[in-house]
């Protein structure tokens, strides 16, 4: 990094040399404006509205217009203001780190130590960090005085930027004056809302998407020129739900639920892929009954094809209903625990057991198709 200037903190009869350095960059992707026919880049020249030509930078003041006069102000005048020009940040009180309002808050920049001996340094971070004390400081930085605060992040001294107290606007909002009444359920829903949010803050776990895709187009477009598949680059993106208008209550409720289970749907995951590897098809069945929500998979088709090809076999020979009838009630005896064939097949899947359940269930159609046979004899 490159120091801002060089200076030092004074408070009392203490003198901390420092540089300073900006704390802060932009991560954004640099653009410029560019002639969309042919690629040419877009330049502004600082013309004169008056006399149409145009002006050096040199040649340019700054001016104040009330709306009937304008001042002119030039160098010379900015020259002329009283303003301590000095490279030194004073001291002006120490105060708790938390009356610190976070909307004061401008531009950080890191303190470093600018002398081989970095006692005095070292004293200062040490001071603020034992009191947990904030230093709010005054210092001059481009021409304009500031206020600012200086505090300790790790191991460095941060001087932050600080908004003037007229520089804050004042929330005046008529529609936070109105009484509202809140219900206990509502306070202990939103409660619980938080909590099924709640974590340590890690910045790590952030990241710009805006940026990120934008990275991704533009480095798209180098490789595939002005034709890019957009849908191939960034894949397809989902809807979000919205438009639906709910009532307060029924809104948290839907976010608490929602909440949990994303933070368990990793689990539950992992648990539905080995509960069939270990479970026996019979308690594969009891499972299909207790969540009957896993009957919508397609699992259902194999049951709808041999209901069709029983009711086939059923018109085809007519006379053999009630035989068939006596022959399944027999069956269903013999193996009680049985009782849905077809969510019998859906468990052997899931549980990888088919070899030894589909003998079977062809062993019940051979033996009911050749009992009428011997009763009609």
């Amino acid at each position: 990094m490159r120091a801002i200037w060089k200076g030092s903190i004074s408070f009392g009869l203490v003198n901390v040399p420092i540089k300073l350095f900006s704390a802060t960059e932009s991560h954004d992707v640099e653009l410029h404006q560019v002639h969309n026919a042919d690629g040419g880049r877009i330049r502004y020249q600082r013309r004169c509205e008056v006399c149409g030509k145009v002006i050096d930078y040199g040649d340019i003041a700054k001016a104040f217009d009330d709306g009937d006069r304008t001042v002119i102000l030039t160098a010379e005048d900015f020259d002329a203001l009283p303003v301590e020009k000095s490279r030194e940040i004073s001291v002006l009180e120490f105060v708790p780190s938390d009356q610190l309002d976070p909307i004061m808050f401008q531009k950080p920049y890191y303190l470093a130590p600018d002398s081989k001996s970095t006692k005095s340094y070292v004293l200062l971070r040490r001071t603020l960090e034992e009191t947990d004390r904030t230093a709010i400081v005054n210092f001059t930085l481009r021409e304009k005085t500031r206020l600012g605060a200086l505090r300790v992040r790790g191991d460095v001294l941060v001087l932050q930027s600080l908004l003037w107290e007229d520089e804050v606007r004042q929330a005046d909002f008529p529609e936070l004056e109105q009484s509202v009444k809140l219900s206990s359920k509502e306070m202990e829903m939103a409660a619980a809302l938080v909590s099924s949010f709640e974590s340590d803050f890690n910045p790590d776990e952030f990241e710009d998407e805006y940026q990120v895709e934008l990275r991704q187009l533009v480095q798209a477009k180098l490789e595939q020129g002005e034709a890019v598949d957009t849908e191939k680059t960034f894949g397809e993106t989902g809807e979000e739900e919205g438009g639906e208008v709910l009532d307060l209550m029924e809104a948290l409720r839907r976010s608490v639920e929602a909440s949990r289970s994303r933070k368990s749907g990793g689990r539950r995951t992992g648990t539905d892929d080995e509960a069939p590897a270990e479970a026996p098809a019979d308690e594969a069945d009891e499972a299909d009954e207790e969540k009957p929500a896993r009957k919508s998979t397609g699992t259902r088709r194999p049951a709808r094809k041999s209901a069709e090809e029983k009711a086939t076999a059923a018109e085809k020979a007519p006379a053999r209903k009630t035989a068939e009838k006596t022959s399944a009630r027999q069956t269903a005896e013999k193996a009680p625990a049985r009782k849905a064939p077809t969510r019998r097949s859906t468990a052997t899947r899931a549980s990888g057991e088919g070899a030894e359940e589909k003998p079977a269930a062809k062993k019940t159609t051979t033996r009911t198709k050749k009992a009428p046979a011997k009763k009609t004899a």
